[in-house]
């Protein structure tokens, strides 16, 4: 979508939520969304009918080809003086900031600094926008999702009882950035044998050993946009309980896909594959979330959850999909895929197999 497009989006959101029509924009992700520029420093002022980028020098050769259509405002030696010296010329009265990429100690430095204007904390205002993915977003997700598949299948071959996760995660990051990747979504997850009990639980130096449950949670990023997806393995024959649980939440799973289409609230999702998972007597093993949405950031909106999934899908809306159940002192399962809500279903992006693998030992 181009971006005065989104800048119009923009604009009428701002307007619909009564929130101030003068907008700084310093998250990075946002900043990208809305002008290209994939700077880390820098900061976006849309007014009414204007858009302008604060920029140093370091960046102006770059926001001039990344950002062209916005106005560039150079930074000299302090930021906040900068803004202050336009904001002064410009007398917008109201100005909106970004109060979830704000601190505190920005906050009162804005306030006491700049005192021309009045200050008006928003929130999600273009996260919003950014939950409802254009085609060429969903191009970008593709190509991660598929970089990250196939690094995933080139490196399990040579996973194997006596290497540790750590080095296995070395050769999945470096077969991603082989493949493509301008580097990891998020530091890769490897949780082995009793390790696989922790969600988050990232590569650490312990060695795979025969009857280890791996879980594999990788993402590769493709022109600034993520993915996510988990598999769970099993190194040499799985017995009664890892099947029993495996398959649990591979029904789990399959079900919360199949039940994906525009207008159920992400809660509504979540309920479909925690019912299945409570019926099975495991319950009180599964306590996140099911899923999230995934576009520039890993984790956005909309939630998939009990508690926070008030949002209603829609068609282009990116999402996550996994359930787990981990016992403490035993192990766990997580099976995830990406799936992009499409006008009367979810479509996964996902393309790895989610029978269970079982790796020779």
């Amino acid at each position: 979508m181009a971006g005065n497009e989104r800048l119009e989006r923009l604009r009428y959101e701002l307007q619909r939520r009564d929130d101030p029509d003068h907008l700084l924009v310093a998250s990075a992700e946002n900043r990208r969304y809305l002008s290209g520029f994939t700077g880390s420093a820098g900061a976006l002022l849309i007014t009414p009918e204007e858009q302008y980028i604060f920029v140093d020098s370091r960046y102006t050769e770059q926001a001039a080809e990344q950002a062209p259509g916005f106005a560039p405002v150079q930074v000299k030696e302090n930021a906040r003086d900068t803004l202050r010296e336009f904001l002064s010329d410009l007398d917008p009265g109201r100005v909106g900031f970004e109060a979830g990429h704000t601190t505190y100690e920005e906050y009162c430095n804005l306030t006491d600094e700049i005192e021309a204007v009045q200050w008006v904390a928003t929130s999600g205002v273009v996260e919003k926008l950014r939950q409802v993915k254009d085609p060429e977003e969903l191009d970008m997700i593709r190509e991660a999702a598929w970089t990250a598949d196939a690094a995933f299948e080139e490196i399990l071959p040579s996973v194997a009882p006596g290497r540790a996760e750590e080095d296995i995660a070395l050769d999945f990051e470096f077969c991603m950035r082989r493949r493509g990747a301008e580097g990891l979504a998020f530091p890769l997850i490897i949780a082995s044998g009793v390790r696989s009990s922790m969600p988050h639980g990232q590569a650490s130096d312990k060695e795979i050993e025969r009857g280890d449950f791996i879980t594999f949670d990788y993402g590769a990023r493709r022109c600034g946009y993520c993915s996510d997806a988990t598999r769970t393995v099993v190194v040499g024959a799985a017995d009664e309980r890892q099947s029993e649980i495996y398959h649990v939440v591979l029904r789990a799973q399959e079900a919360a896909v199949a039940a994906i289409e525009p207008g159920k609230t992400g809660a509504e999702i979540d309920e479909v594959a925690r019912d299945i998972i409570e019926d099975a007597g495991y319950g009180e093993y599964f306590g996140h979330g099911l899923g999230h949405g995934v576009g520039l950031a890993v984790h956005e909106g909309p939630s998939l959850s009990r508690r926070r999934g008030t949002t209603p899908l829609e068609p282009g809306m990116v999402v996550t999909v996994e359930p787990g159940i981990y016992v403490p002192e035993w192990g766990g399962v997580r099976i995830e895929d990406l799936v992009v809500v499409t006008e009367d279903a979810g479509e996964i992006l996902t393309g790895i197999s989610k029978d269970l693998v079982v790796i020779d030992a």
